[in-house]
């Protein structure tokens, strides 16, 4: 059943707008858990792939995608809009079913979402449990999480889009194996990772993600960068870097730009993203980040770097 759809109040259309975490922390949660419905759709749909990239979501002109999956020999895509604040499932066949975005619970978004694949001929099974989260209610029982601010859906929509814009600017350059830049809706974080080519140590595993999930993630040696709202010990939005393993050294190198910092406790280097969102030149501080991070673990851990990197012109 479609819900009413929401009046935006603001125009706001910056590229790298202010997101300050606490004016839309409530609609971050729900929103993270919209995403895990569709990507488990994606999780159950898509043939696996490595390190887990056939569960990944996509950043459009217009929002995030699953990009097209197949049930049977048709095709089918769901689609986050956050310019009308829709969620479209189109199909290859030319059907198609659409839901607006406006606060409701997840339970009521988990239904309508079942419901609108169901009126199309698709049936799927997901694991309706949220993953890398500290809370476990499942889908069709969460009716707390309820907040949908249209204005901070685009706002974070837009720092994804031009986040993705330097990420693969900054992939362009490896020539070695490197993952596409796509969102994990698990942690709710856009990534793009690099790899040396050798094997890494098994994973030791991290807070409510099942062992067996990051030993696949984190089978081979990385380093590995995003952008995440923020949370818990770094309460704001913020680009990361880290590497796996971490070798000796890593974090006292020196990373640019001067903002840019190490937390001991989650072992990774993070940026603000109002000083990128303030900076001059919001893209050099970017890059410069975003290199810096990724000479630490290639030199540190001795990164054939003449045999993995694009020679870049002068």
């Amino acid at each position: 059943m479609a819900r009413e759809r929401p009046r935006i109040s603001s125009a706001d259309t910056e590229a790298w707008p202010s997101l300050p975490l606490n004016e839309w922390r409530d609609t971050y949660a729900t929103l993270h858990m919209w995403t895990q419905v569709i990507g488990k759709i994606r999780l159950a749909l898509s043939p696996k792939t490595n390190h887990w990239w056939h569960t990944t979501l996509y950043v459009t002109p217009r929002g995030l995608t699953t990009s097209p999956m197949a049930y049977g020999t048709r095709i089918f895509q769901i689609d986050f809009d956050f310019i009308d604040h829709l969620l479209r499932i189109e199909t290859s066949d030319g059907n198609e079913a659409s839901l607006t975005l406006a606060p409701g619970s997840v339970a009521e978004f988990y239904r309508d979402t079942m419901a609108a694949l169901q009126s199309l001929g698709i049936a799927v099974n997901i694991w309706t449990t949220p993953v890398e989260v500290e809370d476990r209610t499942p889908f069709e029982q969460d009716r707390h999480h309820v907040a949908y601010d249209p204005e901070y859906a685009g706002r974070v929509w837009r720092v994804l889009l031009q986040t993705d814009r330097v990420f693969k600017d900054f992939r362009s350059r490896f020539i070695g194996k490197v993952s596409p830049v796509h969102f994990f809706w698990g942690a709710f974080d856009l990534a793009v990772t690099r790899f040396s080519g050798r094997r890494a140590p098994e994973h030791p595993g991290a807070p409510n993600v099942a062992r067996f999930v990051q030993l696949e993630a984190y089978s081979h040696e990385v380093s590995s960068c995003g952008f995440w709202p923020g949370g818990g010990i770094v309460d704001m939005p913020v680009f990361y870097a880290y590497a796996y393993p971490e070798p000796a050294g890593f974090r006292d190198y020196p990373i640019q730009p001067s903002e840019a910092f190490y937390s001991k406790e989650m072992r990774e280097f993070f940026l603000p993203y109002d000083a990128v969102r303030t900076a001059q030149s919001p893209d050099r501080m970017l890059l410069a980040f975003l290199q810096s991070s990724y000479e630490a673990a290639a030199n540190l851990a001795k990164w054939d770097r003449a045999g993995l990197e694009r020679a870049q012109a002068a």
